[in-house]
């Protein structure tokens, strides 16, 4: 009876033991590929190549995953606040594509000399106030290229109502160089909260400088972001822009009356005699 009780035993550990081989013979092995992964980090590149000078936009910044023994010293990892850091930053050397960027390689807009060192030879920076609208709703990024466009309401009762709100642009093809949380106020350490841009700085030549200033007072500026393309437009068979586009221009139900002011007449009686027509 023991006998053929451990004979049973036998074969049920037996069995045990087949099954518990045939289960680990049929699990796909791990691969080296997946260990490899574990032991990297993603760190921060250039997405593709980059010229000295240029302004780092969002989609210059990619990941590469990198074994860590060959991670540089002071690469940035993968993180909402190292990419908000790098956002406007200046490139200081070419730079290729997958290249790691280090603190060396560029220059921060909360760093001393950054204005100086983006500005072209002879340029200036002035700053633009902005709200969500006119500062397209914090889409404009460092590097952008805009028209500035002005917008006034003239304050004369004896204007049609077609000539009292008229819009121009002050200026063309200028270089947004900052947005006001990554260079006049800096962005808040360890944040990464984005808030919506109000001021926004171009880079102006003096003359150009004195024309926003003066627009400024005028009326209400705005940004109009430029396409990246140089390839030239076709040509449409329209008529070319007016310099300025008043309210009637718009809208035709303002009507298009004439910019002359309407004269003002007085007529004056003396006793009897006709009236005499004074015009003023």
């Amino acid at each position: 009876m023991l006998l053929r009780v451990a004979v049973f035993l036998m074969m049920a550990l037996g069995l045990v033991g087949f099954a518990t081989v045939a289960w680990f013979s049929l699990q796909p092995p791990q691969s080296a590929t997946a260990n490899d992964e574990m032991q990297k980090e993603k760190i921060l590149v250039a997405s593709h190549d980059l010229r000295p000078g240029a302004l780092l936009k969002p989609d210059d910044i990619s990941v590469q995953a990198l074994p860590q023994e060959k991670v540089p010293e002071g690469a940035s990892p993968d993180t909402q606040i190292a990419r908000h850091a790098m956002i406007g930053a200046m490139v200081r050397r070419p730079m290729t594509g997958g290249e790691v960027i280090l603190p060396r390689d560029i220059l921060r807009p909360v760093e001393r000399g950054f204005l100086a060192a983006v500005l072209g030879a002879g340029m200036r920076a002035v700053t633009v106030g902005v709200d969500a609208i006119t500062g397209t709703a914090g889409l404009i990024w460092p590097g952008d290229h805009v028209d500035v466009m002005l917008t006034q309401q003239i304050d004369d009762a004896a204007r049609p109502l077609g000539r009292r709100i008229a819009a121009e642009t002050v200026l063309t093809d200028v270089r947004v160089i900052a947005i006001d949380q990554q260079l006049a106020q800096g962005a808040t350490p360890g944040s990464t909260e984005v808030k919506p841009a109000t001021t926004v700085t171009i880079e102006v030549n003096p003359s150009q400088a004195e024309r926003v200033q003066v627009a400024g007072r005028l009326g209400r500026l705005s940004l109009v972001v430029r396409s990246a393309s140089t390839e030239p437009v076709a040509k449409i068979d329209a008529a070319p822009a007016p310099a300025i586009t008043w309210a009637s221009d718009v809208s035709p139900a303002l009507g298009s009356e004439s910019t002359e002011a309407v004269p003002n007449v007085v007529h004056v009686f003396s006793g009897t005699g006709d009236a005499k027509e004074y015009h003023f």
